[in-house]
């Protein structure tokens, strides 16, 4: 059986990304999933939800079908 590997073009967060330094997150998602490095994708906290910034992946792993997403939100969109 061939590995599932879903293609991303957003950042979905459900609420748990983890801070790892001012504005670098890490966000760990099941299974295989591709993302575009290193270009602006737009963050969502849910698939429906607005955007709430934007960010680029500077770090992608595949392990023990997970994908853990590192990246730099470069915008943060206003909540108001």
């Amino acid at each position: 059986m061939g590995m599932p590997l879903e293609l991303n073009t957003m950042i979905i967060t459900k609420g748990k990304e983890k801070r790892i330094e001012e504005n670098v997150f890490q966000l760990v998602k099941d299974g295989y999933r591709l993302y575009p490095m290193n270009i602006p994708l737009e963050v969502r906290k849910t698939l429906i939800s607005d955007p709430t910034g934007t960010a680029e992946i500077i770090k992608l792993e595949w392990t023990d079908n997970k994908t853990v997403l590192t990246y730099n939100l470069t915008s943060l969109y206003s909540t108001n």
